[in-house]
């Protein structure tokens, strides 16, 4: 059984990846994490790219420890106000976090249900594209963020709002070949969400709003070599956080019915079975730790009529492998 940090790593349930550690003491862990660096961002690559954390409330009454907790993994825990222009999620406490929640001032809805909402068995879907939203955090940027660290300040009940989070490394691996070999080639283009770009947006015929340097479109490699493991993964987003318009792949057809269109729909139906997948039902004071190199995710439905919902999140990069070596921030005007 493997150890970080003092603590025990467990399986995590319901999964072929990730681990779990339990916390009796948040910011007694902190302390541990910044005495010992290396410890946890080893333990994520050997969980590929997934730890849940059980206990880390503490964050709550100190959002400072969840930055602390971000340092260990990467050169620079981001920005917000300078990463990106939606100031409305902001945390009071640092513009390192934001907060993602349906009350105001974030303002953010929920996802709609799949259709139907539910499997035959009763089980939640998970696969595209009954489940629809699967990415990975800011991926229209060069280089996009390594690290992604959730917080649950505020959950919804455990029975909704779930976070969906699919294996790369494990979904590559069990590609056939002829997919496989399509795949190595290829460079997707991802943009900003809800700016026209989307899915959604093509089909129902809405203009395009023009982008800035923080919206993309960016093209990245359908299959990232991660820079520690030496692993490969499927790095690829559907629905908003793909240019739908000019995409989703660079050299093919563009458009949502050209032949690009289908061999997404065929690539990310096989990066989100259920055998890749894993759905975290969130308790107060979880925190979940996830690699965006290696792993992508998707939120749940929710009532916002009856329930606030309140998520801390920061990102961290720094280490984003040598394809982006010698690149200047895309986010950054000259």
């Amino acid at each position: 059984m493997s150890r970080a940090n003092g603590h025990e790593i467990q399986p995590l349930t319901g999964a072929r990846f990730g681990g779990v550690i339990t916390i009796e003491d948040g910011a007694a862990f902190v302390g541990a994490v910044e005495a010992a660096p290396d410890e946890l961002p080893g333990a994520l690559d050997d969980a590929d790219g997934l730890l849940l954390l059980k206990g880390m409330g503490a964050i709550s009454d100190d959002p400072e420890l969840l930055i602390r907790l971000s340092r260990p993994f990467g050169a620079e825990v981001e920005d917000y106000a300078q990463t990106s222009n939606r100031t409305n999620l902001l945390h009071p406490h640092s513009s390192h976090i934001i907060r993602i929640s349906n009350l105001p001032p974030m303002n953010f809805p929920s996802p709609d249900p799949p259709d139907p909402p539910r499997l035959p068995d009763g089980g939640l879907p998970v696969q595209f594209p009954q489940r629809r939203g699967w990415h990975t955090d800011q991926s229209f940027r060069r280089p996009p963020p390594d690290i992604s660290l959730f917080y649950a300040h505020q959950p919804a009940p455990r029975d909704q709002g779930q976070t969906l989070y699919a294996d790369g490394v494990g979904a590559y691996e069990a590609l056939p070949g002829d997919l496989r070999n399509k795949a190595e080639k290829l460079m997707a283009l991802h943009v900003a969400p809800f700016k026209g770009y989307g899915e959604d947006a093509v089909i129902n015929g809405e203009s395009p709003q023009k982008l800035t340097e923080r919206d993309g479109p960016q093209a990245q490699p359908v299959v990232r070599l991660h820079p520690v493991t030496g692993r490969k993964a499927l790095y690829l987003c559907e629905r908003e956080q793909i240019d739908w318009r000019n995409g989703p792949f660079v050299g093919m057809e563009p458009g949502i019915h050209g032949d690009g269109a289908a061999l997404l729909y065929e690539l990310m139906t096989h990066f989100t079975q259920p055998a890749f997948t894993y759905a975290h039902h969130w308790d107060q004071g979880d925190l979940v730790i996830y690699d965006n190199r290696c792993t992508i995710h998707s939120a749940t439905w929710f009532d916002t009529q009856m329930h606030g919902r309140v998520m801390w999140l920061t990102t961290v990069w720094g280490n984003p492998g040598p394809a982006y070596d010698g690149e200047q921030r895309s986010w950054e005007t000259a």
